[in-house]
């Protein structure tokens, strides 16, 4: 695995990674969109391919090209607070480069680093979810209920701890080497919000991945390894049931959707309070907050409306 991670990178790695981004897409702080490095290529190439392989083979600085403009998306049409926007980061094309070949080399062996259930095509998670929740509504007699638990985790991607990070990565047998690079990427980068076109003072971060920075999705599944590998050793010594999608089928725990989670479990309290230890343990490490008032529960047909009640007082949700 770190012998095709560690290999040097080329000029054909660097150049179609240029290629494959969209032209005209919101350039970052320079003002650069992506179709003026394609259009005078014959022009910048050489400098660039030299700037590029530098960082990627020779371990120069990044710093000076991840300078990052976060501008506000609207979540609702009348947004009256800050929490109401999303952030969203626009780098420059040079960093972009440079991250999406780390990013490249990373699917090539992310498979083999993570749970099966982030390596499914959400397509495939979202057919297990339908299936799993109508059998829920299939349920009648028997005298256990389920839930399905739908998490919302509250600025996932803001709150990622960066030693968390690295220490799954260093655990999953990544190189040093390799594990630098990464940390690089997304420790030297330098913010400044711009609104109504104007940029404000720059600042740096402690934490975080940007939302916008190609890394940013497979450094996530890392994270949530954390939850998958928590709810898997639950199932392993009989505290926690799962969920079946039919009678012969696997009992199925959880879920993962990018940045959501859907948890199933037999809908008693030890299930539910199990449940929230889990979740406990797994928000004290890569930073991650669950947000219980915005979090759902869907219930099997069978379920008590005591036992419901005593379920949303526990999680209060």
């Amino acid at each position: 695995m770190n012998a095709a991670l560690l290999s040097d990178y080329t000029e054909e790695e660097v150049f179609s990674a240029l290629k494959g981004m969209r032209p005209t897409k919101v350039p970052g702080p320079d003002g650069f969109a992506a179709l003026f490095f394609q259009r005078y290529w014959h022009i910048v190439g050489t400098e660039v391919m030299k700037f590029c392989l530098g960082i990627l083979n020779n371990e120069q600085s990044l710093r000076q090209l991840n300078s990052t403009d976060i501008i506000l998306i609207p979540k609702t049409q009348n947004p009256t607070s800050l929490v109401n926007f999303r952030p969203i980061s626009l780098c420059t094309v040079l960093y972009k480069i440079v991250a999406k070949k780390i990013d490249n080399r990373f699917q090539g062996v992310i498979g083999g680093c993570i749970d099966q259930v982030q390596r499914r095509l959400i397509s495939d998670n979202l057919l297990l979810a339908y299936e799993i929740l109508h059998t829920f509504r299939q349920k009648r007699t028997r005298k256990k209920g389920y839930m399905a638990v739908k998490l919302d985790m509250s600025k996932a991607y803001d709150r990622v701890e960066w030693s968390f990070l690295k220490k799954v990565m260093s655990r999953m047998g990544f190189a040093e080497k390799w594990v630098e690079l990464v940390l690089k990427c997304i420790s030297t980068a330098s913010f400044a919000i711009n609104i109504n076109g104007k940029r404000g003072r720059v600042f740096q971060a402690t934490r975080g991945l940007r939302q916008g920075d190609p890394l940013s999705p497979f450094l996530f599944l890392k994270c949530s390894e954390g939850l998958s590998a928590l709810m898997r050793l639950a199932m392993k010594g009989g505290l926690i049931k799962g969920a079946k999608s039919s009678r012969r089928g696997p009992a199925i725990s959880h879920l993962l959707f990018a940045d959501d989670c859907i948890l199933f479990e037999e809908a008693t309290n030890n299930g539910v309070q199990l449940l929230k230890e889990i979740l406990k343990e797994y928000e004290k490490c890569p930073g991650q907050c669950v947000n219980f008032n915005k979090s759902t529960i869907f219930y099997s047909s069978n379920t008590s409306k005591e036992s419901k009640r005593q379920i949303l007082e526990i999680l209060e949700v």
